[in-house]
This record gives structure tokens, sequence and C-alpha cells, in this order.
């Protein structure tokens, strides 16, 4: 009887992998999802990019060329996916704000933010990295999209539209 019961797990468990793995789970996981991800003309930044639109999300690429997210665009819209794209470059503040302003006019929010670009202001060996160049290699990352996911009101922490509260362990 122990057997048994173990084999009708076993089998359950087998059918889960076998439904995920054939692509029979659950459709568009991320419909009606907004994401931003930067630096995603290319490389992991694209494939990213591409999944999330597979599982349904609208995505807004970009990158520091126009042509770069021209033709990413192009080929991702060629599969058949919902994807925009404009310039940014993450170390300006402006072009990071006209990014978050292109989602928000397009599909009013962002739900999910992947921050690929990186920035990397030293060359050479780790152990010579002074302090300042730490700094500015942290503050390269997400913190740099604070101010201006800050001023819009879009998002209410569950994905829904509505008002946007930061997270009380955020204030300094």
């Amino acid at each position: 009887m122990h057997k048994a019961g173990q084999l009708g797990l076993c089998a359950r468990a087998w059918n889960s992998v076998r439904m995920a793995s054939s692509g029979m789970t659950r459709r568009d996981p991320l419909a009606n999802k907004v994401a931003l991800v930067t630096a995603s003309t290319d490389g992991i930044g694209f494939a990213i990019a591409r999944r999330l639109a597979q599982d349904g999300a609208h995505v807004v690429v970009s990158s520091r060329k126009q042509q770069n997210v021209d033709q990413a665009v192009a080929t991702l819209q060629g599969e058949g996916l919902s994807v925009t794209g404009t310039v940014c470059h993450v170390g300006k503040a402006e072009d990071r704000e006209r990014l978050v302003a292109t989602a928000v006019k397009l599909h009013g929010g962002i739900d999910i933010l992947v921050s690929n670009a990186a920035v990397n202001p030293f060359f050479g060996s780790l152990m010579d990295v002074t302090e300042e160049v730490w700094d500015k290699r942290w503050l390269s990352g997400d913190c740099v999209f604070h101010s201006s996911l800050q001023s819009i009101s879009s998002l209410d922490g569950q994905g829904k539209r509505g008002k946007h509260e930061r997270n009380p362990a955020d204030k300094k």
C-alpha cells in the first residue's frame, strides 16, 4: 500500500514536469504587466526582454544607440511580441526620466524593472579600486532609477495601477 502511494506521487510529479517542459502550463503569466529592461538590445538583456514578452508582458527595451533599439524592437515585434523601445543612457538622468515616461505614456505604469545596464568607471585590479569608485559603481545600479520612478504614482505594490508607496524599510 505504501509503495502504491509513492508511485502515485511520482506519477503526479512527472506529469507536472512533462507539462511544464512541453509548454502546457499557464499561458501568458505576465499578461497585462509592463516590463522595462535597460541595456536590452543585445546579450542577456535582449534575452530577458524576449522572455518577458513571450510570457505576455508589454516590454520597453532600451540602449544608448537608436539603431540598436530599432533593430531589437523590429526583431521582437517580428516574433509577434509586444515590444517598444527608446534610447537611454542610464548614467544620464534625462534619459532615465524619458525611459520611465515612455513606459508610463504607452502602458500606464511599470510592473517590472530589470536594471541590466552597468557603469564601470574603473579598469584594472579590484584590489586597487578606491572607495569613491565603489560608490559610483553602486550608485549606477537600481538606485539611479529612484528619482525617475518616484514621480510616478501608478503602482500599488500588487502590480495594480494606483498610488505607489515606498517601502518603509527604504526610508532613511
